[in-house]
């Protein structure tokens, strides 16, 4: 199918030119449709954002449903290598529409050729996330990427690289840098009122390595599921039907820092920001125990906490705070918060200051304010919360702690280089071969 080729409506000199148009024409004439001007809570069409989704699983209909919150987005494609995701998406779409219009597609390159999608959801599993973010950046797309962005520290290297090249705008899925209870816990962080901030804890699954197959089945036609597509950059194995349906989590080949990035891609990368080091990252990490312990320059310690039931009772935290939970410590003293929304501070004069953040209640998983970050930036080509700078740096954090644990001694980093100090094998182990032709 040919689209017809438009110039980038977001781009700085397309939002200027817009802004020029629009205030030279103000006479609208009086037969336009109330949509077309934005009436009935939609954007004006000039003003939406063409939307495309790769991967749509669980997660990626629950982001998606965000994304469709907000007036100025209208979603016109999806894509998934399972026909049957494929046909559960375009109902949803098309309801959301009204209409029966949503494309979709086997083959995501296919939608990244199309001219006439602003921006795409990557929400695809791990194996993808960079490579498809990589490709979409250089076909003219800005994108959302679910986390981890980047199965290695060299695809977090490369997916930043990319972004910053083409000019892209790129939002990574650690939505709770857009929700208030977290932000205010970082705020009380770099406000002084704590102390001196010595200690940050960030909660992150055990780490662990699986490096067996499930048995192999049979094959599905392509068009029921592109087992090869699925694959992608990840090395071949047998199909079974439980890697497509989730069960791929957990398994080296697929997953992101041994399981570790599952929580820390969210918690560590909180940690960093109420440390003011968005624009660096630990120089030290070593695994002791059930924590991996890391040092910024500046002596802040950074513990990981390996939670073997995250989901269950996590000793050392206040259960009722919730999932992904966090807390920075300070001379005087320290604030945790999780997706609960709730907020446990000390000294308790300190609570006043948070009432009408505890009251609001957000919950950590929702992605409304983040979308609507996304959507804004791409509009006004700003930065958005968790750009692929940000995302680089509390990634490659992230990576290097598991390195650590999967080496089992202390690993010295230097975060300007990004290497690890006088350790080949670790230096060897931030990439990873990836399967032709689906390298980038």
């Amino acid at each position: 199918m040919q689209h017809k080729r438009r110039p980038n409506r977001f781009s700085r000199r397309g939002v200027l030119q817009g802004t020029l148009a629009a205030g030279a024409a103000v006479a609208v004439p009086w037969w336009a449709p109330a949509a077309a001007l934005g009436a009935d809570g939609k954007s004006a069409p000039s003003e939406r954002i063409t939307l495309g989704v790769i991967g749509i699983g669980p997660r990626a209909t629950y982001v998606l449903g965000g994304m469709l919150k907000q007036p100025d987005c209208q979603c016109v494609a999806v894509c998934d290598v399972q026909a049957t995701r494929r046909a559960a998406a375009k109902q949803l779409v098309d309801k959301h529409n009204g209409n029966t219009s949503c494309a979709v597609y086997r083959d995501f390159r296919e939608l990244l050729a199309r001219n006439d999608i602003d921006a795409v959801l990557i929400a695809t599993g791990d194996r993808w996330h960079a490579p498809a973010s990589i490709l979409a950046a250089r076909a003219g797309k800005d994108v959302y990427s679910e986390k981890p962005c980047g199965l290695t520290i060299e695809l977090c290297q490369a997916l930043d690289d990319t972004i910053r090249k083409t000019g892209r705008v790129f939002q990574a899925g650690t939505q709770r840098r857009s929700v208030a209870n977290f932000q205010a816990a970082v705020r009380l962080a770099q406000s002084g009122k704590l102390g001196k901030i010595h200690t940050l804890y960030a909660s992150v699954y055990t780490p662990a390595i699986e490096t067996t197959w499930l048995p192999g089945e049979p094959t599905p036609p392509r068009d029921v599921c592109d087992w090869d597509l699925w694959l992608g950059p990840a090395p071949w194995r047998p199909y079974n039907h439980r890697y497509v349906e989730g069960g791929w989590r957990g398994y080296w080949d697929f997953d992101s820092g041994a399981r570790l990035l599952d929580w820390g891609a969210h918690t560590v990368d909180l940690c960093q920001w109420a440390n003011q080091a968005d624009d660096t990252m630990p120089v030290e990490y070593e695994a002791a125990g059930k924590t991996i312990i890391a040092r910024y320059a500046n002596g802040v310690k950074l513990v990981l906490d390996c939670l073997e039931t995250p989901f269950g009772q996590r000793p050392g935290w206040v259960q009722a705070l919730g999932t992904c939970p966090v807390r920075f410590v300070g001379d005087e003293g320290s604030v945790e918060t999780g997706d609960n929304g709730g907020i446990e501070v000390q000294p308790a004069s300190l609570k006043s200051e948070l009432k009408d953040v505890i009251a609001k209640r957000e919950v950590g998983l929702d992605v409304s304010a983040h979308a609507r970050n996304f959507f804004d930036c791409i509009k006004s080509r700003g930065k958005p919360a968790a750009n692929s700078q940000v995302m680089r740096r509390s990634h490659i954090a992230c990576h290097a702690a598991a390195l650590s644990w999967i080496l089992k001694r202390k690993l010295r980093f230097d975060p300007v280089k990004e290497a690890f100090l006088d350790d080949d094998e670790a230096n060897g182990l931030r990439s990873r071969p990836a399967r032709a032709p689906w390298n980038v």
